[in-house]
């Protein structure tokens, strides 16, 4: 089955196993924790383990997961980090008709696979996808957690511009920076820009807008010199990556609905710009290509630093020279 967030609050206790997967790990991590909460998992009552465990101690899984539990209440069997490779075992697994836990099995952003398959398709079990807030649902989260109950009274347009400029690409981040700025204010209970900015992580998010904005407008030069601002400063590159991934995403949703979304007036230029010069069939390609360069980052023995360097410099390249050929 296929689920919303509303079918997995009414029907998780009802299921053998749910795969949670998607590329907010916030998300994926509060459904997770959402879970435990409602079947009242208890920590002797709970077998935690990694994916890449899951071979090697296949029998010891399905020794627990199918007997009843020695101290009452329900089992639970939570499996992090899965892919299409885990789908013949946790098949065999949350299948079993002597299956006694409820199965929680978590994933990043998979493709429509085997893994996914298993799960839409199967009976009595469910999966739901966690992708990154985009605008609308930012703006919700952001007025429920910057609400009266919070104790604000008013969250000022130019501080809610900044915050969906800057937020959204974690659940879990974006949840502990929102609280953060609801204690910073408590003593006059207004969200003004100032305080949004002061509240800001340690990576410096004016570098951060001039490089993804500059290399979507195609301006080579301050694209690398924000980059090199960012890499002396400590950015990850698999961060670096997952920043690009959604800015594109955020791109090519603009681009379909020919609508301009609500930015920070600093950038807005920028990526107005970028609208004009990237095609959708461009963006595809980008985007697909970001999700080979995560797991190239992520290899054994590969450089992540040089691997992002030379990804920005050719992408803000091709930026400009779709720039050059629209103003032909």
């Amino acid at each position: 089955m296929k689920w919303k967030e509303t079918d997995f609050n009414s029907g998780i206790l009802d299921v053998n196993a749910v795969l949670i997967y998607g590329p907010d790990a916030g998300l994926v991590d509060e459904f997770c924790d959402k879970a435990i909460e409602k079947l009242e998992i208890e920590k002797d009552n709970l077998l935690a383990l990694d994916a890449n465990e899951l071979r090697d101690k296949q029998d010891a899984v399905f020794a627990e997961s199918c007997s009843p539990s020695m101290f009452g209440g329900r089992k639970a069997v939570l499996i992090s980090g899965a892919g299409d490779s885990d789908t013949k075992i946790l098949s065999e697994l949350v299948t079993s008709s002597s299956l006694c836990a409820t199965v929680i099995v978590t994933a990043g952003d998979l493709r429509v696979g085997s893994l996914r398959k298993l799960f839409e398709d199967g009976k009595n079990i469910a999966a739901i996808a966690c992708y990154t807030d985009d605008t609308k649902t930012l703006e919700a989260l952001i007025h429920k957690e910057l609400s009266a109950e919070a104790g604000i009274r008013q969250v000022t347009p130019d501080a809610m511009s900044y915050m969906l400029s800057h937020m959204g690409g974690d659940r879990g981040i974006t949840r502990s920076f929102l609280q953060k700025i609801a204690i910073y204010v408590s003593d006059k209970h207004v969200v003004e820009l100032e305080d949004v900015e002061k509240c800001l992580p340690d990576t410096s998010a004016t570098s951060a807008d001039d490089y993804m904005y500059s290399l979507t407008a195609g301006h080579i030069n301050q694209t690398m010199v924000a980059l090199d601002r960012l890499i002396y400063g400590g950015a990850d590159a698999n961060m670096l990556v997952r920043m690009l991934y959604l800015h594109f995403s955020k791109l090519l949703t603009a681009v379909v609905d020919g609508q301009l979304p609500k930015l920070f007036w600093k950038v807005a230029d920028k990526f107005n710009m970028a609208m004009k010069i990237w095609p959708e069939e461009e963006i595809v390609n980008v985007l697909s290509k970001l999700n080979d360069l995560e797991k190239m980052c992520r290899t054994k023995g590969m450089q992540p630093e040089i691997l992002i360097r030379d990804f920005s410099l050719k992408l803000a390249v091709r930026a400009a020279k779709l720039s050059l050929k629209r103003r032909k």
